[in-house]
């Protein structure tokens, strides 16, 4: 599933392409995934301007005109895809459009700002994709909205709240604390994974357990994984694109997710990675230098 700096990755790109265009139509083949019928979303929908788009959590919001929010959610495998006329100085490598993973479009919205056209697809294999649209009052009270913890890379996060999070949840391991969306909005298993290695800490760690010197390394390095995160523009374990169908880059410097037995890239240290289940998920660090 896309996590925080994937989708950061589509929000600024978006933001740069589409923003100020006019929805002009819609068109699906998977229904289920909007979340009213579809006469009244297209109905609702068409006509309306993108202001601009932004992120909570792992969503994509987009702000259109007269108070109206499109709420997108890619889930598994869902990926947007920007197509249509582009700047004259801009090399896009058409390539990688035809690649199979952006060949599940789902849903297509048909863009227009003054002579340019352009199309947004949605790609999604799995078909686990949201879409919702939202007023202004549906909007305040959306509850997979309204429940987001803290994000990690906004001015509300601090060492402070960082240790608010872990004095609360002491007896729990600190990587599910990471991925908990009520308490930190956008972190998932792959960052959680790197954070908790570039930290020094086992995931299965009680977070009181984590000391005070711990907890300052932790929180720098959340913040310095997800931005590096994305500067790289993600990571492609699966099935993410951005929105010209490209992978992203960090996958190329993964230090433990997906490396299970292979040697541990930190300097030094002989150990080699391990997985291990958490809350249902995989867990990859390294057994000799976390602890």
């Amino acid at each position: 599933m896309p996590e925080l700096p994937e989708v950061q990755t589509v929000v600024n790109d978006l933001n740069k392409k589409i923003k100020g265009y006019e929805i002009t139509d819609f068109r699906t083949d998977w229904a289920r995934s909007i979340k009213m019928p579809l006469a009244e979303f297209k109905k609702k929908l068409i006509g309306h301007k993108i202001k601009k788009i932004e992120r909570r959590g792992k969503n994509l919001i987009f702000h259109l005109n007269d108070g109206l929010f499109m709420l997108v959610h890619l889930k598994m495998t869902g990926h947007l895809l920007v197509k249509g006329d582009r700047p004259k100085n801009k090399k896009v490598k058409e390539e990688f459009f035809n690649e199979k993973v952006n060949q599940y479009i789902r849903h297509t919205w048909f863009l227009r700002q003054w002579q340019s056209k352009r199309t947004l697809e949605f790609s999604d294999l799995r078909k686990f994709a949201k879409i919702i649209l939202l007023d202004k009052e549906s909007y305040k009270t959306e509850k997979s909205l309204k429940d987001l913890g803290v994000e990690p890379l906004g001015d509300d996060f601090t060492k402070e709240k960082l240790k608010e999070i872990l004095d609360k949840k002491k007896k729990t391991a600190i990587k599910i604390v990471l991925m908990d969306q009520k308490l930190i909005a956008g972190i998932g298993n792959i960052y959680a994974s790197e954070i908790l290695f570039g930290s020094g800490i086992d995931p299965s760690r009680p977070a009181g357990k984590i000391k005070q010197k711990e907890r300052m390394k932790l929180y720098r390095q959340i913040k310095k994984i997800l931005k590096k995160a994305i500067e790289m523009r993600g990571t492609s374990d699966s099935d993410y694109r951005d929105t010209e169908g490209a992978p992203g880059g960090f996958q190329k410097i993964l230090k433990v997710y997906n490396r299970e037995g292979l040697k541990c890239k930190r300097g030094g240290c002989q150990g080699h990675i391990k997985r291990i289940k958490l809350g249902q998920r995989s867990a990859y660090y390294c057994e000799e230098c976390q602890k």
